[in-house]
């Protein structure tokens, strides 16, 4: 099933976002450079036909601009989550409002946590990341909600990277971009696969939207390899992002 998206909910970074959670040695990211690289994405959604709400900072939540990880959003329903990181449990609640208008609402209740960024949706079917941030309770409680509607749910273990989406997305009806170590699982075994480069695994967190796909700048290979899916790219500066451990696709909701 082919999904088309029509809208998008973004947020603003914060004058504090740097102080928010990040494993990255790349550098102290710059704010100025972060509002740059941010209307950029917003202007890349637009052009691609999506409707943008922009909610403004949460400067309570250095890491709010990541909304992704604050709800779940199918065709169906939207589920908001219990992010699994303590200091960004309370982002969820202005997005949970933004949604409201557009869908009917579940949410994922303690003990289970849950970040959008664990969730990835192929047509009907999803595959659900168990990590640091993501814990069984979530995920049976996120899956128990898309069986209700039809769906499909599968866990997969995260060994590696944040979240199940920094190393395996959609890139096409059938392809998957994705690390070695997602290759190897049965739960892909029925994708076609383009494989990352291990020193350019962060491009796996690419973004399809509507038959055309986003992927982050400053990875050659990987961007000739998708190039053979014959699609639109479209290259991003996403340096800022990447230095507090996000990509392409935390940067929104798209449904």
């Amino acid at each position: 099933m082919k999904t088309e998206f029509t809208r998008a909910i973004v947020r603003k970074p914060g004058p504090n976002f740097a102080d928010g959670l990040t494993t990255s040695d790349l550098g102290r990211p710059d704010f100025d450079l972060m509002n740059t690289q941010h209307d950029a994405y917003v202007r890349m959604l637009r052009e691609l036909g999506l409707a943008v709400t922009v909610l403004p900072p949460e400067t309570g939540f250095p890491d709010a601009h990541f909304v992704e990880d604050t709800a779940v959003v199918t065709p169906d329903i939207a589920v908001i989550t219990n992010p699994g990181a303590p200091a960004r449990q309370g982002e969820e609640k202005t997005v949970e409002a933004a949604l409201a208008g557009y869908r009917t609402l579940a949410r994922i209740e303690p003990p289970g946590t849950l970040d959008g960024g664990d969730v990835l949706m192929v047509g009907s079917h999803f595959f659900i990341g168990i990590s640091e941030r993501t814990n069984r309770s979530g995920a049976e409680q996120l899956g128990g909600v898309l069986s209700r509607y039809g769906n499909t749910w599968m866990p997969v273990s995260v060994g590696d990277g944040l979240h199940l989406k920094s190393g395996v997305n959609i890139v096409g009806p059938n392809t998957l971009l994705l690390t070695e170590t997602f290759a190897r699982m049965d739960a892909f075994a029925a994708y076609e696969k383009i494989l990352l480069d291990p020193d350019e695994s962060y491009a796996g967190n690419s973004l399809l939207i509507n038959g055309h796909l986003i992927v982050p700048q400053g990875f050659p290979r990987t961007q000739a390899k998708l190039e053979s899916l014959g699609i639109p790219l479209h290259v991003l500066d996403v340096s800022e992002v990447r230095k507090m451990d996000g990509g392409l696709t935390c940067l929104s909701l798209r449904f």
